[in-house]
Parts: structure tokens; sequence; C-alpha cells
């Protein structure tokens, strides 16, 4: 689902830290590589149920077509090292993570053709597999440079961590907090291991062209104006040989009363073709515009998403899609596509039980037209017509303990339906997804 930034470059930072005043950079605290050291482990579980309905279907991991009901089960674990930096001027250190799943009960006639667990021979689930990786860091004052194997977080690069085991990326991260206000990034990375990836180094890939890339490069950063609860966002990347991509956000709250809000929430993204264009003539601008109202434990939110373009709004990393009406099942980015969504949350902990909330939304996409897509995109999403439509509806429950010995332990419950006619091209899905992580703070 959907999450939520031309700014000064990275070189900016040092010039402004070598011509302004002096400012106490985090690197001044530093306590030492083993003394600021944390490690942390995280298990998770996930069971998941797709039910294809009305003519839709998958295809399993064992070759067997016309399937109509997918379910997955596994436990994952996640051990994350942070350690801390040398003392001085210039900081080092290093981060490493071992991610580790183990199959329950997913059966090869009942995963997806791309599975959460993926078959080493096509013809069977593994027990379980794994991977792992490092990544080196150094710092000066508040700017730190990361080379290495890590997870990302931006809106046109964004590691997503939705299923059993978060996505990861190879290559280098510069970022900097030394200029009040103001939160850069610059980066680069020629590789990538999916969420159900057995090993690292995979080549990049675009989310809706399928289009293996060697690089993506990105700037950009986040400011904090001086208007309280008012950010401005914006980032420029290139997908190399591919497109260019620009981005722009901006959020906002206002306060009106005694525990009432008013939120307002906006995301650009423009896609031109660049270089190669190995994926053909990219020529898409998308936005989406979120409002929402606050008012005691509730939260109403209305919602609007346009695309403009004869391709669907294309990514690189499953979470670098920050519009609004990115959903459970669906983008909503078809070609030309409009799309509007109403929501409610709900904080029951003090209606119900301490650290219970809740969420449904409803959203409607129209006006798709997949007549004009470029024969990579038509060959690798294998969609055609005009006048596409489609819906969905999706509730979320989620309870956190928030004292005792499983503090920390958090259930979620997710339910999705999702409708298309079949000019729109997805699948009529319902899904059940029902995930337990308990965090553990080990030092």
């Amino acid at each position: 689902m959907a999450l939520k930034r031309y700014s000064l470059g990275p070189g900016s930072a040092a010039l402004l830290c070598l011509c302004g005043p002096v400012l106490a950079g985090a690197q001044d605290t530093a306590t030492g590589l083993i003394e600021g050291a944390q490690l942390q482990m995280q298990n998770r579980l996930v069971y998941e149920q797709l039910d294809y309905r009305h003519g839709s279907s998958f295809r399993a991991t064992n070759g067997a077509r016309g399937k109509t009901r997918a379910r997955e089960s596994g436990y994952g674990l996640m051990l994350n090292l942070q350690s801390g930096y040398t003392q001085g001027a210039v900081g080092l250190g290093i981060d490493a993570h071992v991610h580790g799943a183990i199959n329950i009960d997913t059966q090869p006639d009942s995963a997806r053709a791309t599975p959460r667990y993926v078959a080493k021979d096509g013809q069977d689930i593994p027990r379980s597999f794994g991977r792992a990786g490092a990544a080196l860091k150094l710092r000066v004052s508040s700017t730190e440079l990361r080379l290495g194997e890590m997870r990302t977080r931006n809106p046109i690069f964004n590691s997503s961590d939705t299923r059993l085991l978060p996505e990861t990326n190879r290559g280098w991260l510069l970022s900097s907090s030394d200029i009040p206000s103001l939160a850069l990034q610059a980066g680069r990375f020629t590789a990538w291991a999916d969420r159900n990836s057995r090993k690292n180094g995979g080549k990049l890939l675009a989310n809706y062209s399928g289009a293996n890339g060697d690089a993506f490069s990105f700037f950009g950063g986040t400011w904090t104006t001086p208007v309280k609860h008012w950010s401005v966002s914006s980032y420029a990347g290139q997908y190399e040989d591919y497109w260019n991509t620009w981005y722009l956000g901006s959020a906002y709250q206002l306060e009106l009363a005694h525990k009432q809000s008013l939120a307002l929430s906006f995301n650009l993204y423009r896609n031109r073709d660049t270089g190669q264009a190995r994926a053909g003539v990219v020529d898409n601008t998308t936005f989406s515009l979120m409002g929402s109202y606050a008012t005691g434990v509730h939260r109403f939110g209305l919602g609007y998403q346009k695309v403009h373009g004869d391709t669907p709004f294309d990514y690189v990393n499953r979470g670098s899609i920050w519009l609004e009406n990115a959903m459970q099942l669906s983008d909503f980015n078809g070609p030309s596509e409009a799309s509007w969504q109403l929501r409610y949350d709900v904080d029951l902990a003090t209606l119900v039980a301490p650290g219970l909330s809740a969420g449904i939304a409803y959203t409607r996409g129209t006006g798709i037209d997949n007549s004009r897509l470029t024969p990579i995109y038509a060959s690798y999403l294998g969609y055609a017509g005009s006048n596409g439509r489609h819906w969905e509806r999706d509730l979320l429950l989620r309870y956190t303990l928030r004292q005792g010995a499983a503090k920390g332990l958090a259930l979620l419950l997710r339910y999705g339906v999702h409708r298309v006619n079949p000019a729109q091209g997805e699948a009529n899905i319902d899904q059940i997804r029902v995930q337990a992580e308990m965090p553990v703070q080990l030092f």
C-alpha cells in the first residue's frame, strides 16, 4: 500500500558545513564501534490465501493451469546488526543482516507462479532459504555514506517490507542532515534481492514492463518548512537506458480544535524515456491527492488519483510508489486511469482494547486505456482494450500488545476484494492475509 519527498545536491551540504556556522553533528557523539552497536531480531509469521474469481486463475509452480485458489504460509526471521561509529572526525562502522524463511505448509499446487518461497527446480517448494548482506558506513558530522547491501527509503527507490522478508539493494547511499530542516539523499544501485529471493545480486526489475536494468541513480530530499506540520519533498532519478523520474510531494496538517485536525497529502510523479529507451516511449505524469479529517479516534479520508500517459505508471523496487490509491491488490495506475478512494480509520484503544485499530477503504478506477501500450508493456502484461474499470475494497485490523512478556507483538489481518472488467487486465481476487510480528531487541 502507499506511503508518503529539487533540492540542493549532497555536495551542497558539505559546502554549507565549510562556509557556514559550525554545527554539532551526529559524529560528535560517537561512542565506538561496539559500544554503540544494536542487534534486533524480527520474527514474522504470514498466512495468505488468494481466491481467484469470475474466470481468473493462476499458474501454480508445478505448471498446472486453471487453479483458482493459492495458499502460502511461512515463518521469517530477520537479524539486523547496526554497529556504532569509531570516534574521531571520520567515523567508521558496519551494518549487517541475515534473513531466513521456513516454509510451513505451502504446497507446489497451491503456490503462485511467483511464490513467496522460490522453488529451486520450479517443481517443489524448498523447506527453507535465506540470504545475508552487509554495508560499510562512513560518517562525517551528520553526513553518512553507506556502501554494500542495504534497504532504502524514499519515494522513487523504496525497499518494500510488506511480505515475509524485506527486499534489499546493492550499491551506495549518501545521506545528510547537516543543513537544518533539510534531509538529503543521493544513491546509485546496481543489484536487487526481491522479497522471495534466495540470494542477493539479482538484476533490477521494473514492475509493469518487466524491464531488467543495470542501474538506478537518484538524488533529492525533504524540507521541513517553517510552517508547522508542513513538509515538501522532491527527488530526481534515472533508470539507466529506460526512463528519468521526477517526484514532488507535500504533506500538511492543520490543527482545528481539541482532537480535531485536517491533513492534506500530495504526490506527483513524472516519467520520461531516456538513453536507449528500452521500454519504448514513456511519457507519464501521475498524481494523487488525499484529504482527511480526524476527530477524536476517527479519521475520514477522500482521495483522487490520475494517470496521464499511454503506459502504466512504472517503478523499480516493490515499494517505490507513494501514491494514495496504491492499494493492497492494485496500484490503480493504468494508462489514463482516474480513481477515487473513500476510507475510514479508527483507533479502538479506548472503545474496545488498548493497541487495537481498524481501517476500511473503497477505491474505484475508470477510463483505463490499454489499447496503446508499447510492445514491451503489452507483451509483459498481456493487457488490451479500452474503457477498463475496476474496484477494490480493503479491511485492515491491527492489534499490538502494549505490556507484558509479549510486549510489542503485533497481529495483523488484511482482507481485500478486487473486481475488474475484461479491459482492465488484472484479476478478480479475494485475499486474506494474517500476519504476526514479534520484534526483540537483543542489545
